[in-house]
This record gives structure tokens, sequence and C-alpha cells, in this order.
């Protein structure tokens, strides 16, 4: 009957029968089946991208309406959240909750810096360039893909935020340290996708 019993992990966390929390568990599963989306939304894209149409003032390279220089700046942003979410995990297990608590509003500001620069951005092609969503089928394509991915990133800034300020009673102590590696799956998660979009839609020509 011991053996049948659900095991505890040492922070609390009940186990499956792959050895992992159930917590963990569901995580990968939201982020398989949010991969697929992903992959329709980037298959999409890639299936329009050449569909620019006569509504669009630029009508051949990428480099005409994408400033590559800022939009590399905002993903290398981006990347480094990872290595400061990386940072937090490792504070947490060590029990160190100041340091957590820092590198986790850390993860959440470069976050924000980077939906700052999509905003910027957007901005710019409607004011600039007159490329608004329903302009043709590649900008709708273009919008939805990083748009949706813009939601991804919003959401786990709310997700760091949460974890900062709703363990301000419990403590933020080693025993969270599965909460805390459930976001960082999330935000890597998110960052890898990015670096995907990014070549896709930003490094490869039109052509």
């Amino acid at each position: 009957m011991a053996d049948a019993t659900i095991a505890l992990e040492d922070h609390g966390h009940m186990e499956t029968n792959t050895g992992i929390s159930n917590n963990k568990l569901a995580m990968w599963l939201f982020l398989s089946s949010d991969c697929l989306l992903f992959g329709a939304l980037i298959s999409t894209f890639l299936l329009y991208r050449t569909n620019i149409g006569d509504n669009t003032p630029y009508t051949s390279a990428v480099e005409d309406v994408f400033d590559i220089p800022f939009t590399s700046l905002s993903s290398f942003v981006l990347l480094m959240s990872s290595l400061t979410m990386v940072l937090a995990l490792s504070a947490v297990n060590r029990d160190d909750e100041r340091n957590g608590r820092i590198w986790l509003l850390t993860t959440a500001f470069l976050g924000l810096v980077f939906i700052g620069g999509q905003v910027y951005e957007f901005t710019t092609f409607y004011n600039e360039f007159g490329l608004g969503y329903s302009t043709n089928t590649w900008t709708s394509a273009f919008y939805t893909l990083t748009g949706f991915h813009g939601v991804h990133v919003s959401v786990g800034i709310l997700m760091l935020l949460g974890t900062v300020f709703g363990t301000r009673k419990s403590g933020l102590g080693k025993e969270k340290g599965e909460n805390v590696e459930l976001v960082g799956l999330y935000w890597h998660f998110v960052d890898i996708v990015w670096v995907i979009i990014f070549t896709v839609i930003y490094l490869i020509p039109i052509g």
C-alpha cells in the first residue's frame, strides 16, 4: 500500500508516475500545445510573407521597413532576461530570498523593455509606413504572430510579478523553488520562440 501512495517532493508538490510533479507535467503539456500554436502561426506567416500587395509602399526588401539594429537590441534584452531568470532560480534554491526577488524583478523589467520596443516598432510601422493590421495579408500575419508572442511575454511578466509580490508573507525560500522553476520554464520557452520568430521575419529576406 505504501508503494501505491503518491509521493511528495521536498517542496510539497505531488509527483506523478513519471517522477515529476503534477504542476511541472501540466506546464510541459501546456508548452507542448503552445508549440503547435506558434508552429501554426509561423507557418501561416511563411505562406503569406510574399503577399505584400499593392497597398504597401514597400514591396521589396525587408530592410525598407524593419529597423534590424533596433530589433536586434530589443531581442538581446529579451535573451538576457533568460540569464536573469536562471540567476533568480539559483538564488531561490540557495534560500537567498533577497537576490531571488531582485533577479525576478530584473527579469520582469527586461521583459517590459522588450514589450516597449515592440510597441514602438508597431507604432512606427503604422505612422511612418502606413502598415496597419488590415493593410494586406502580410501585415495581418506579421502583427498576429508578433502580437501573440507579445501577449505571452506580458503574461510571463505578470507571472514574475505575482511570484515576487504574492510571496511577501509566505517568503520566497527554497521551498518555493519549483514555483520559480515553472515560471522559468515558461519564460525560457517564450525567449526561444522569439529567436525563431526573429529569424523567420527579420533575417530571412522576402526575396
